[in-house]
């Protein structure tokens, strides 16, 4: 059997998984939706000007929370499901296999990916109707779909080296959060950040790949400039996670 061939039914098995515990998978859906309505009834009010525009601001939170909803099935979901599946033994078990570990994590990015693109166009049929946010089309939609890709990749990559710091189980979801929550809210995702924002705001955002990123899924939604090298920035990070993995992810339960 090929590698592509193992990868395929080995990306069928954690799809199984996931679908089998549906309290988990409700939550990964319900939550952007639910930062959605609540984020436009207390904000989403008034009107903000993005990339020259003039926007309504639940519109601005239509692509936040696109960008939000794949962050967390990338880098939140990868991150704590691994380090559980990792106390439990599951990952020793299955490096004992004769299934090969590149195919094994290959199948986890490239669900992740699924279940993001799954929650993009939900989240952006939910803004068309409810909120009549623009969907994106033509060009604006392959720059969408590549930062889409990118960014999801990357943020996988960021959830398995981010494993390497996990204790344990019971410290997953506290670190997890802990490390991208603040980057969140500095990134304008939950809150937009105005021109007179203090500079080391503005600074930690250009830094890190959430605001790029998310930068990069409002420009598919608005139509305003696309940054490649937002797409960069992202790549980078997505590497450096990627590298960080390589050297230091474990397969066998911390002691």
């Amino acid at each position: 059997m090929t590698a592509v061939r193992m990868t395929m039914f080995q990306m069928r098995y954690v799809n199984k998984a996931f679908w089998r515990n549906p309290a988990s998978a409700f939550f990964t859906f319900a939550f952007p939706l639910m930062f959605l309505v609540i984020f436009t009834a207390l904000l989403g009010h008034g009107e903000i000007q993005v990339g020259g525009r003039v926007i309504h601001q639940s519109t601005y939170y239509v692509a936040e929370m696109a960008a939000f909803a794949v962050i967390t099935a990338c880098y939140n979901n990868i991150a704590i499901g691994m380090t559980f599946q990792r106390d439990s033994g599951v990952l020793k078990r299955v490096n004992g296999t004769p299934l090969p570990s590149a195919v094994y994590l290959m199948a986890r990015v490239l669900h992740a990916l699924l279940v993001s693109l799954l929650l993009v166009a939900i989240t952006v049929a939910f803004g068309h109707i409810f909120y009549s946010a623009d969907v994106p089309t033509g060009m604006t939609l392959w720059r969408f779909l590549v930062m889409l890709v990118v960014g999801s990749t990357a943020f996988c990559a960021l959830g398995f080296a981010i494993t390497t710091v996990i204790p344990n189980a019971d410290a997953a979801a506290p670190i997890v959060n802990a490390t991208i929550l603040p980057l969140l809210f500095l990134s304008g995702v939950f809150i937009p950040i105005g021109d007179n924002a203090p500079a080391w705001i503005t600074w930690t955002g250009n830094v890190f790949p959430v605001k790029h990123f998310a930068d990069g899924m409002q420009a598919g939604f608005l139509g305003n400039a696309f940054a490649w090298s937002g797409v960069l920035v992202v790549a980078a990070w997505g590497v450096v996670g990627l590298a960080i993995a390589l050297r230091f992810f474990s397969w066998e339960p911390r002691r």
